[in-house]
């Protein structure tokens, strides 16, 4: 069982050596690769926050937000992992850091293992004879102390090469640990190989797919929460709650990368939406269906927007701070970046995304239900505001707006007796430090990778 990293106090030298190596002249974050969490990559970990036990300290070239004395107590093959987490999850490093105790690192093998899954299924170089039995019997690579993978050409290949050092550290996890991983690596490949032979199809179809990369890596997490024992028992037990966070984040991820997906060859948008407005799908981007483009963008944000209440509902149940956190800052991102999104030409253009100071602003503020209520009220506002009278989709979103408005008022009612059990001070000076740590964390991963890159033949 790993052990649990100490629990260091915030202090103001925290800050001065934060300052002290931030890199002057970072540019906007890179953008995030996990789908769905995968909830990261293709995601919207676009802030982060790392925990009071953090202090940027380099190892392999790389930054890591442990405190010196955790890192001292890691097994070199631990600290490697870390290492691989920070290169290729980029800013969503600092939020798995910031988790309490031996969860994090549960979280930071979990999702490393998931990351080599979803290296496998994104290279295309691999045909499908040989992928599909890979993703079928991914988990079972796990308890293989050799098994490793050294074809792929993805840029996160380091996590197959390397697998070795990731299986050994799963198997040190303790049990209840492992029986969550392994079993969310099975689901989620035998998922991932059914989709490499189909297209996502009907708004049905869109939700099985989304839940095979992103709902799954919810219940997971969940299940990971109250293994910790940081959460309750009902946390991890409730699927639908936690299946409903994965789907939010994956269905934003694939509105927002309409452009960057077709122009790749990829199709995520379910044909049942966009054949109503076009005869293929790459056919929206064309400035002549820019109306009938912007009608099937804003069928699918409404879609997208029926999974906020039982995002709300999830929230309001977590009662550890750093998991609050951790969960609460991807979702915020999530509604900022559809509200972006919501019958925006540019969606068919170029690159959308929300800026870098408000994402910033964001991550400093959803440190609590009712701070997150807030600006789920404000988003959602901003996307009424935008509804036209005469989008086909029109009815359905002031609904599900009108039940995301009385969810979030039920919900403020119930949380008036709630608080997090930590002091104002303490939140304000990590979400400080949270902001400096992710503009470092975002430019100094971008140099590592490109600099790994250059190394290799």
């Amino acid at each position: 069982m790993a052990g649990a990293c100490c629990k260091c106090p915030l202090s103001l030298s925290v800050f001065k050596r934060s300052l002290s190596v931030a890199p002057r002249g970072c540019g906007s974050a890179p953008r995030s690769l996990l789908h769905g969490w995968r909830l990261g990559e293709r995601g919207l970990q676009e802030a982060a926050r790392p925990s009071s036990a953090l202090r940027p300290a380099g190892f392999y070239r790389q930054t890591a937000f442990l405190c010196l004395s955790c890192q001292e107590s890691m097994t070199e093959s631990l600290r490697t992992c870390y290492l691989y987490l920070n290169q290729t999850s980029r800013s969503f490093a600092a939020v798995i850091q910031a988790l309490d105790g031996e969860l994090r690192h549960a979280v930071c093998i979990f999702y490393l293992v998931l990351r080599a899954l979803d290296t496998v299924e994104d290279d295309m170089t691999i045909p499908l004879d040989k992928k599909v039995p890979m993703l079928n019997d991914f988990h079972t690579f796990l308890y293989q102390d050799e098994w490793c993978f050294m074809e792929s050409q993805e840029k996160d290949r380091q996590v197959l090469e390397d697998f070795p050092t990731i299986s050994l550290e799963f198997r040190n996890l303790a049990q209840e640990y492992r029986d969550v991983i392994s079993d969310i690596c099975h689901r989620m490949g035998v998922g991932m190989a059914e989709f490499l032979e189909k297209k996502v199809g009907s708004m049905k179809e869109w939700d099985q797919y989304c839940h095979y990369v992103a709902g799954l890596v919810g219940i997971g997490l969940s299940r990971l929460f109250s293994a910790s024992q940081l959460e309750d028992p009902e946390v991890g037990q409730d699927t639908e709650l936690a299946n409903s966070m994965g789907l939010f984040l994956q269905k934003t991820n694939i509105i927002r990368d309409y452009l960057e997906d077709t122009q790749e060859g990829r199709a995520f948008w379910p044909q049942e939406a966009w054949s109503q407005f076009a005869g293929r799908l790459e056919d929206l981007a064309q400035p002549e269906k820019l109306e009938s483009a912007l009608s099937c963008l804003n069928l699918l944000v409404t879609d997208a927007l029926r999974h906020v209440p039982d995002v709300i509902a999830y929230l309001s149940r977590l009662r550890n701070q750093s998991v609050f956190n951790f969960c609460a800052i991807p979702q915020v991102m999530a509604i900022a970046t559809l509200s972006t999104c919501y019958n925006n030409p540019m969606v068919f253009q170029g690159v959308v995304k929300i800026r870098k100071g408000q994402a910033v602003t964001l991550m400093m503020e959803a440190t609590n239900m009712s701070a997150v209520q807030t600006i789920i009220a404000q988003y959602s506002q901003e996307i009424l505001h935008k509804v036209s009278p005469t989008d086909p989709s029109r009815e359905k979103t002031l609904h599900i707006l009108a039940v995301i408005r009385e969810k979030s008022a039920l919900s403020q009612s119930s949380l008036r007796s709630r608080t997090h059990h930590l002091s104002p001070m303490y939140l304000s000076a990590a979400m400080v430090l949270a902001a400096l740590s992710w503009q470092y964390l975002s430019t100094t991963a971008a140099q590592a990778q490109g600099t790994s890159d250059m190394q290799r033949p």
